[in-house]
């Protein structure tokens, strides 16, 4: 049974109806797992290896947000209508994961309010790191405006 990290706080039942939705899945170096506004079917618990999450910018490519690892879950855009990927993802190194299917996690969660509501907790937690993330990195790439030219000098 793989570990689940994120949700190891929910109750025998509803773990055992998350696995039921579970196969291994393993990744090649550089193999892109989705692209940006494709259909989010599907989410990751990361066993080894690394993730990195892009987003295209016009003229710089795909530009890393975050990159993932072991006890991480990657992918969060299939809960949320329109069920659409937010950001691109690509393998970084040799990848093991445990692939949830996105549709019978769905289909689970309307039937049982309170794996749906367990769910949605747990992944507004990868929401808010996803979103602290984004902005770091904004912030590296285009800086603070307000420190060009600041001195010391007060």
């Amino acid at each position: 049974m793989p570990s689940i990290g994120l949700f190891d706080t929910l109750g025998p039942h509803e773990r055992e109806m998350l696995l039921s939705t579970a196969h291994d899945v393993d990744y090649d170096d550089g193999v892109r797992l989705f692209d940006e506004d494709g259909a989010a079917n599907c989410c990751w618990l990361i066993q080894h290896g690394r993730v990195a999450l892009d987003t295209a910018v016009p003229g710089r490519g795909h530009v890393v947000v975050q990159t993932l690892g072991p006890g991480d879950l990657l992918g969060w855009s299939w809960l949320v209508p329109p069920y659409r990927w937010h950001f691109g993802a690509r393998a970084v190194g040799t990848v093991h994961a445990t692939a949830f299917d996105a549709e019978r996690l769905r289909l689970l969660a309307d039937q049982d309010p309170s794996l749906g509501y367990a769910l949605t907790r747990r992944l507004l937690v990868v929401v808010l790191d996803r979103l602290q993330s984004t902005r770091a990195r904004l912030l590296d790439v285009y800086g603070n405006p307000n420190d060009e030219g600041r001195t010391d000098a007060g």
